[in-house]
């Protein structure tokens, strides 16, 4: 077979698979609503990520920044999972453990050779990132591994300080 022959074959193939994969990114996911996108029956749209935080805190026991100090008094582990320029920018929260995102699992998971000494089995852990968001997801995925008394702050490090300067 001529080699010109068998990449008008090979490039043919790239484009019908390229366009197998945009018809699957625009047909309407089974799990959505009426099948359209999130949309409920009157047209409003949820995007699937506002759902799966919802999900989440469903889950989720979550400390207010108010009650933050009677939960540390009581040995909760507080954790900052915010990106380095965060804390840069708006300050930390004292007394709090620093891991970022990426690591988070690895270091709390009592069970694993990465895990840090406060990670320890039943010990209740309260991740925070800057707005409540990624910690809501996060404290989940602790629960997932068996983190069971994981949760996160309610309205994160910003609502915290909000807190200290309202209070």
């Amino acid at each position: 077979m001529p080699a010109a022959s068998a990449r008008s074959r090979t490039a043919a193939s790239a484009r019908s698979a390229g366009a197998e994969r945009s018809a699957r990114r625009n047909r309407p996911d089974p799990a959505d609503r009426d099948g359209q996108n999130g949309a409920d029956k009157l047209g409003t749209v949820t995007a699937r990520i506002d759902e799966l935080l919802e999900l989440a805190r469903a889950r989720l026991q979550r400390v207010e920044p108010t009650d933050l100090a009677v939960e540390v008094a009581a040995g909760a582990l507080v954790v900052d999972i915010r990106p380095d320029h965060y804390r840069a920018d708006e300050g930390e929260l004292p007394g709090a453990l620093v891991l970022e995102r990426n690591v988070l699992e690895w270091r709390l998971d009592p069970t694993s050779d990465a895990s840090l000494p406060e990670a320890g089995e039943g010990r209740r852990v309260i991740l925070f990132c800057n707005d409540g968001y990624a910690s809501s997801l996060a404290a989940v995925s602790l629960i997932d591994l068996g983190l069971a008394d994981a949760t996160d702050l309610a309205g994160g490090y910003r609502a915290w300080r909000k807190a200290l300067t309202d209070g």
